[in-house]
């Protein structure tokens, strides 16, 4: 059986982050998703992509990563790795997800 990629978006600091992973799921932190087991292109290239490297050495290490529902944007499952990048975003055409917990129904 072939693993399952997941392509996970999601707001960071005005910029989106496109990383993949094999496992996502949901955590014991409310309103909080588990990310873990990233996957990076490993293929060489002539040309490096400084966005991909910046994110290898900022998971580098990382065994688990919560990120917190509103931030995440999509996730996909996918059959092909692509690379993992950062792009920036023009914080006026974000609309934040806003829920209210505190009504009873």
């Amino acid at each position: 059986m072939k693993q399952k990629i997941y392509k996970i978006k999601f707001f960071q600091v005005g910029e989106v982050y496109e990383i993949f992973a094999k496992n996502i799921h949901q955590s014991d932190f409310y309103a909080f998703l588990e990310i873990e087991d990233y996957i990076f292109d490993t293929k060489n290239n002539i040309v490096v992509d400084t966005s991909e490297e910046k994110l290898k050495s900022e998971f580098l290490g990382v065994k688990k990563t919560l990120l917190p529902i509103n931030s995440i944007i999509r996730i996909d499952e996918v059959t092909e790795l692509g690379k993992s990048k950062i792009s920036k975003t023009d914080v006026a055409n974000l609309a934040p997800l806003s829920i209210d917990f505190s009504k009873k129904k």
